[in-house]
């Protein structure tokens, strides 16, 4: 396995940053180095002891953050997360829109009506509500800062495995978009970044449902491994930073070429 970690620059220095989906995988792996980095951060996610065991693990190694419990299918749950990291942290710089629900994998027919609508309303709708609520705090408090959305490598093309979800990411590259283009005037920017395979708890889960899927995502991999979430983590801290402040309306591919 390869060492990610990577000494501090301060690309985030002196700014307020909330992470959603920050409870494990990359959410997790972007809260404790946008903490590294020099940002307060605010994690957000459903699950509190995972929220509770990676704000301890980063307070520990002396960054500042702290949590709030937020289901992004629930807007009043969004609202108060953004909300929590103004009250605290007395602004809002940047934000990573990570979290997600993932689908059991399989064709589309096969799709719960349920499973759809579970996807919908945390993948596209709970992005949405949590994009509004970052721009009207940081229009209200920084003025300006920046804004990344996760999306996948799978919303590129066909996506038979993952259709549902695929689909859903796929419109969130086109909210990115938009958002890009209405509030880059205003200084806040906003891109997103495409992950390939990456060693989290969610591709172990789709793994489970369809046996030799890291195999066959690895063979597509030019690089021949499936990435570390730091590595995810370490381009959505670069599009947050001010280092990357004449790039909006990105859509980062970090997935070790898969799609060339």
């Amino acid at each position: 396995m390869n060492d990610t970690t990577t000494t501090s620059l301060g690309l985030l220095a002196g700014k307020v940053a909330l992470v959603t989906g920050a409870g494990r995988g990359i959410g997790a792996a972007a809260a404790r180095l946008f903490a590294r980095e020099g940002a307060r951060v605010l994690l957000a996610a459903r699950t509190e002891d995972q929220l509770k065991t990676v704000t301890d693990e980063i307070t520990a190694d002396g960054g500042t953050a702290a949590y709030a419990e937020c289901d992004l299918a629930d807007a009043d749950s969004v609202r108060a997360a953004v909300e929590q990291a103004v009250d605290r942290y007395g602004r809002l710089d940047v934000a990573f829109n990570n979290g997600a629900s993932g689908q059991r994998p399989g064709p589309l027919d096969q799709t719960p009506e349920a499973d759809f609508d579970r996807l919908y309303a945390v993948n596209l709708k709970g992005q949405w509500l949590a994009m509004a609520a970052e721009v009207a705090a940081i229009r209200a408090t920084a003025g300006s800062g920046a804004l990344v959305n996760t999306s996948s490598v799978g919303s590129h093309g066909a996506n038979p495995e993952l259709p549902v979800y695929g689909a859903m990411k796929r419109a969130l590259n086109s909210l990115t978009e938009s958002a890009a283009v209405t509030y880059g005037p205003e200084g806040i920017r906003v891109n997103a970044i495409a992950p390939g395979g990456t060693r989290t708890e969610m591709i172990r889960e789709w793994e489970a449902e369809s046996p030799g899927l890291l195999e066959r995502i690895t063979a597509h991999t030019p690089l021949g491994r499936m990435a570390e979430p730091e590595e995810i983590a370490q381009a959505a801290a670069w599009l947050l930073s001010d280092r990357a402040s004449y790039v909006n309306g990105t859509l980062l591919r970090v997935d070790g070429g898969a799609r060339l």
